[in-house]
């Protein structure tokens, strides 16, 4: 486990410092001297991504980031991101952030796609057999810090998210106590922000190296516990196909959410999801 996250974080760091160059899964395994097929097994596992599907989100963030705060032609942009000529880069662009990047650029207003994932390399609730909802506990404001932290890490899962609106949003939860966390030494590995009234989850994150770990239905369990009645929860994700979603939707429905309306948040298009009690308990979140 450990020389895994070890040799991760070093294919980590080789495309963070590469982002400009070409980078596909060869590459990165002879930079860090690893068996490629190793390497993909151990990343994904880790990751949740493939090294293809990490670096071509993180390349369109750069190109995003960019697109809004500076003057370069779209067709450079596209360039440095991989794209050999204007209309693939818009394509995948668009595919991504429904949005063309003319229309990216107008709107001036710049969310990250992916972040740079950053692993704990000292991870010690490792057991999917350990009683996770035991240790899923209120925030307090000392919390905030490490929850933004989890926050850059999945925020794959949540399209136009501004940390600046969201941290503001972030203390007022805590003070209404509608914010769960569950930690791994002083790593927030998993965060809920619910709706007691409504039942609805506003935000549910969980650290990647512990989505395994039976900790997002741990969560749901606790709302249900010691929190709600037995009303459905809800929540939103991806609708079916978008290719921007790393995986969030598969994840929710094997926990045993089912469809419901079709939305449209922020002018994102999106779906939200339903869980009856007796769903969920004979469900797994493997």
């Amino acid at each position: 486990m450990q020389i895994n996250i070890i040799n991760v974080t070093a294919a980590i760091d080789y495309i963070e410092n590469n982002l400009a160059d070409k980078l596909d899964l060869e590459i990165v395994a002879q930079a860090v001297h690893y068996s490629k097929y190793h390497l993909h097994h151990i990343f994904t596992e880790t990751v949740g991504l493939t090294i293809h599907d990490y670096v071509q989100r993180r390349k369109l963030t750069e190109a995003a980031k960019l697109l809004v705060f500076s003057d370069k032609p779209i067709i450079e942009i596209a360039l440095i991101a991989g794209y050999e000529s204007q209309q693939a880069f818009t394509t995948t662009f668009k595919l991504m952030y429904k949005k063309s990047p003319n229309q990216y650029r107008e709107a001036e207003e710049f969310y990250p796609l992916q972040l740079r994932y950053v692993l704990n390399h000292q991870p010690t609730k490792i057991s999917s057999e350990i009683d996770w909802q035991k240790d899923i506990t209120f925030a307090v404001e000392n919390d905030i810090s490490p929850w933004m932290d989890l926050v850059r890490l999945v925020v794959d899962g949540f399209p136009y998210l501004n940390e600046n609106e969201y941290l503001e949003q972030l203390k007022l939860f805590i003070q209404k106590k509608q914010a769960l966390i569950m930690k791994d030494g002083s790593i927030i590995i998993g965060a809920m922000v619910f709706n007691s009234e409504t039942g609805s989850i506003d935000f549910l994150g969980i650290h990647p190296q512990y989505r395994k770990k039976d900790i997002a239905k741990a969560f749901l369990q606790k709302v249900w516990d010691v929190l709600l009645k037995d009303i459905p929860i809800s929540i939103t994700t991806f609708r079916e196909g978008d290719k921007a979603d790393p995986g969030y939707r598969e994840i929710f429905k094997k926990l045993g959410f089912s469809e419901a309306e079709l939305l449209i948040e922020f002018g994102y298009p999106t779906q939200k999801l339903t869980l009856q009690k007796e769903d969920l308990e004979v469900n797994d979140c493997e």
